[in-house]
C-alpha cells in the first residue's frame, strides 16, 4: 500500500486525530494508538481500524520518557491536544523534533484540520487551529461573494436554501428529496420530471418568484412516495435524488457498484477509503478494534524495550496490559 512501512503514533482523542490515525492506517501505516491511564477510562475511538492500542501515563516522567524514545523510532505523531497541553509534559514539537528532526508532528483539534495534516519540514513546525483551517475550507463561499450567490438576506439566496431547485422535499411518506439543478440543462429535466412546463412558468432566476415556486415544488413532491419520485427521476439529469438513512446508504444500488461501503468481522458497515488508487489501493483492516492496552507488550519490545524495561513500566503503574479472553 501507499504509506506501508511507515510508523505512526496517535494519542488517544477525540474523533479528528482518530479519523487521521484511522486514513493513514487504512493505506499501509502502522498506527499504534497511545490509550491513557486510567485503563477504565472507555475508549472513545470508533475509528480504531487497523490499529494497535498502547496504554502509557504521559503525566509520569517515565511515560514521557517511554514516549520520547518511541518518538525516535517513529514517523508521524498525531497530538490531539490543544496548544501547551504536551508542551507542559515536555513533549511538545520543538523537543520532539530536536530529538527526530524527520517526525511529521501533526496538531489536530478540530474536523476542519483533518484534510490537511500538520506537517513539519527539518525543525520548521506548522501550527493548524480549528478557525483556520475551516476558514480554509471555505475558501469559495469567500471568493464567490462577487458572484452576487450571498447578496439577498440569509435563507433567500442561491445556495442556502433560497432557491425552489436546490432545495429538499418532503415526499408523501414522510421522506425526502434533495433537488439540486443549478444549471439550466438540469433545471428543465427537473421541470419535466415534475411535470410542468418551463414556458408556463417564471424565469428559473427571477428571484421574486422563488417563494410561490418552493410551494409549488412542495406541493407537487408531497403527492408521490420518495420511491415513486426514484422511479420518474432516475436514470434523468435532473439531480433529483432520495435522502437516505444510514440504513439504506449501504444497499443503495450506486453504492453496491460502486462498492463504497465494507463491512469488518462484526458486520460493522463503514465507508471504503478514498481515494480509490488505481496501483496501491487502500486494504482497509476487517478485525475488531483494538482493545484498550491489547499490545502494550509487543509494541515496546518492536520499539526496542527490554523486558526488564517493560517490568519495571509495569510494576510503577506507568503502562498497562490488557490481553483479551478467548471465546470458547
Amino acid at each position: 500500500m501507499a504509506l506501508r512501512g511507515v510508523r505512526v503514533l496517535e494519542l488517544a482523542g477525540l474523533a479528528p486525530a482518530p479519523l487521521c490515525g484511522m486514513i493513514l492506517a487504512d493505506f499501509g501505516a502502522q498506527v499504534v494508538r497511545v490509550d491513557r491511564l486510567p485503563r477504565s477510562v472507555v475508549a472513545t475511538d470508533v475509528q480504531g481500524r487497523g490499529k494497535r492500542s498502547l496504554v502509557l501515563d504521559l503525566k509520569q516522567p517515565a511515560g514521557a520518557t517511554a514516549l520520547r524514545r518511541l518518538c525516535l523510532g517513529t514517523d508521524v505523531l498525531i497530538d490531539p491536544f490543544r496548544h501547551g497541553v504536551m508542551e507542559k509534559l515536555g513533549l511538545g514539537p520543538k523537543v520532539l523534533l530536536q530529538e527526530n528532526p524527520s517526525l511529521i508532528y501533526a496538531r489536530l483539534t478540530g474536523f476542519g484540520q483533518s484534510g490537511k495534516y500538520a506537517k513539519s519540514a527539518g525543525h520548521d513546525i506548522n501550527y493548524l487551529a480549528l478557525s483556520e483551517g475551516v476558514a480554509y475550507l471555505s475558501s469559495f463561499l469567500w471568493k464567490s461573494q462577487n458572484l452576487g450567490l450571498w447578496n439577498r438576506p440569509r435563507g433567500e439566496n442561491l445556495l442556502d436554501s433560497g432557491a425552489p431547485f436546490y432545495e429538499t422535499y418532503k415526499t408523501s411518506d414522510g421522506k425526502f428529496m434533495a433537488v439540486g439543478a443549478i444549471e439550466p440543462q438540469f433545471y428543465e429535466q427537473l421541470i419535466k420530471g415534475l411535470g410542468l412546463r418551463s414556458d408556463k412558468l417564471p424565469s428559473q432566476l427571477s428571484f421574486s418568484d422563488w417563494p410561490e415556486m418552493k410551494k409549488k415544488f412542495a406541493s407537487i413532491f408531497s403527492q408521490k412516495t420518495q420511491a415513486e419520485w426514484c422511479s420518474i427521476f432516475d436514470g434523468t439529469d435532473a439531480c433529483v435524488t432520495p435522502v437516505l438513512s444510514f440504513d439504506d446508504v449501504a444497499s443503495h444500488q450506486h453504492n453496491k457498484e460502486r462498492s463504497s461501503f465494507i463491512k469488518n468481522d462484526q458486520e460493522e458497515i463503514s465507508p471504503r477509503p478514498a481515494p480509490l488508487l488505481s496501483r496501491t489501493p487502500a486494504l482497509p483492516s476487517f478485525k475488531r478494534d483494538p482493545f484498550i492496552g491489547e499490545h502494550t507488550e509487543e509494541i515496546l519490545r518492536e520499539y526496542g524495550f527490554t523486558k526488564q524495561e517493560i517490568t519495571k513500566l509495569y510494576s510503577d503503574k506507568v503502562i498497562e496490559f490488557c490481553k483479551p479472553k478467548a471465546n470458547l
